[in-house]
């Protein structure tokens, strides 16, 4: 905060004060675009938190389905080894 302040006291003292009123007008815009930056980065970065925790819910659902079929095969395999016996 501190260096705004000495940026536009010095735009004042540097240039005069229609240098400062176009400096400060062009502050004002790079401001401006700067808060709108930060705001589709935000919308960005919560639109990618929402898809990985879709992606975390899709991959937690195959997982279990992969261990049930691992452990119905597991089961099979140990029936039939037990009639070979």
């Amino acid at each position: 905060m501190i260096e705004i302040y000495a940026a536009i006291i010095g735009a004042c003292i540097g240039v005069g004060g229609t240098g400062a009123a176009m400096s400060l007008s062009g502050f004002t815009k790079r401001t401006s675009e700067s808060r709108e930056a930060v705001i589709e980065l935000t919308a960005a970065v919560k639109s990618i938190a929402g898809r990985l925790g879709e992606l975390h819910q899709d991959m937690k659902a195959d997982r279990k389905e992969i261990y049930t079929r691992l452990n119905e095969h597991g089961e099979r395999i140990t029936v039939l080894e037990n009639r070979q016996r």
